[in-house]
């Protein structure tokens, strides 16, 4: 198939790439830099140039597709209102030229890429596709809340009759994750975290592979109108990193670091952020992660696509390579 991929640059879109490829797919990427993208090239995606703000060459680039899968997006937790502005239009605004673009080609089939957290807190129950979060708690970050903006804007897109499959990752890591639950993994695995925070967050952790197999077999079977959570075991932070630890043969953070006492630096994260070493809205980091459980379970795509995720501890060792 010739199948179009946004953000197949990213940490998710580029294991698509690879997994398209490896099956003999041609894989057009539309890229802003191809400079950046030379690990696309390698795998023998062609690249095009662009920002996905020209709905007119983005249509020019779909025809004749077989399908598109739409990854590109802003994941960032604890942003600057002045950066606002920048995730709205790489959410939501590009959502929506991207979906015209489809439209405009008559590409038969899009597979959009959400996330499970879209169903907001789950107040530590693991739900699945049916769940709808309480609007009334509002949203935890900015992030949230266009997520949020931009998976309403797919369903109703479906709801006009557009060709669109959504899938619904979970807490995705993985070799590359820049997260900072994926960092905090990365230390205690490596013996170097001194201490535990936010460790109430609860993920259901999902292997990046697993995942954009995940999201290939919704390309091939998944049932259009249909929303499909990718997901693997929902623990909390702090027990992930326990297992960290010890997949890496090192002794887990005594210390939990009191979420009270991190809140102390909200006002230092707003002047110094970047040279504390902090989110420079530590507060909305705080509000998205403290207690709030992001819960779900993958029975339906199990169910319909067979899909399957692995345990935590082979997730890990296959992450850091022990």
């Amino acid at each position: 198939m010739r199948i179009v991929v946004t953000g197949g640059a990213g940490f998710i879109g580029a294991v698509v790439v690879r997994q398209l490829r490896a099956r003999g797919d041609e894989v057009v990427a539309i890229v802003r830099d191809p400079a950046r993208a030379a690990g696309l090239a390698a795998l023998g995606a062609e690249l095009v140039t662009g920002d996905l703000g020209d709905v007119d060459g983005m249509a020019q680039v779909l025809s004749g597709a077989h399908a598109l899968v739409h990854m590109a997006g802003s994941y960032r937790i604890g942003i600057r209102p002045s950066d606002r502005p920048a995730m709205l239009d790489a959410n939501v605004g590009t959502t929506t030229r991207v979906l015209d673009a489809a439209a405009k080609a008559g590409t038969p089939r899009i597979v959009y890429t959400s996330t499970a957290n879209v169903l907001g807190n789950t107040h530590g129950e693991v739900v699945d596709e049916t769940y709808r979060r309480n609007l009334a708690e509002g949203f935890f970050s900015y992030y949230d809340l266009t997520k949020y903006q931009a998976h309403e804007l797919v369903t109703a897109r479906i709801a006009g009759g557009a060709p669109i499959a959504i899938a619904m990752p979970g807490g995705v890591y993985g070799p590359g994750d820049h997260s900072e639950a994926g960092g905090q993994l990365a230390l205690a695995h490596a013996g170097k975290l001194r201490y535990i925070a936010l460790g109430d967050i609860g993920l259901s952790w999902t292997y990046v592979d697993d995942v954009a197999d995940g999201i290939v077999r919704i390309l091939d079977r998944g049932r259009l109108g249909e929303s499909y959570i990718l997901s693997g075991p929902s623990l909390r932070l702090r027990d992930a990193v326990v297992a960290a630890a010890i997949a890496g043969r090192k002794r887990p953070p005594r210390l939990v670091l009191p979420t009270g006492l991190l809140r102390l630096f909200i006002p230092v994260s707003r002047r110094f952020g970047a040279v504390a070493g902090l989110p420079a809205n530590l507060a909305e980091t705080i509000r998205a992660a403290d207690g709030v459980t992001y819960w779900a379970r993958a029975t339906k795509a199990e169910r319909e696509l067979s899909f399957t995720d692995r345990d935590l501890a082979s997730g890990l060792r296959a992450t850091f390579g022990a």
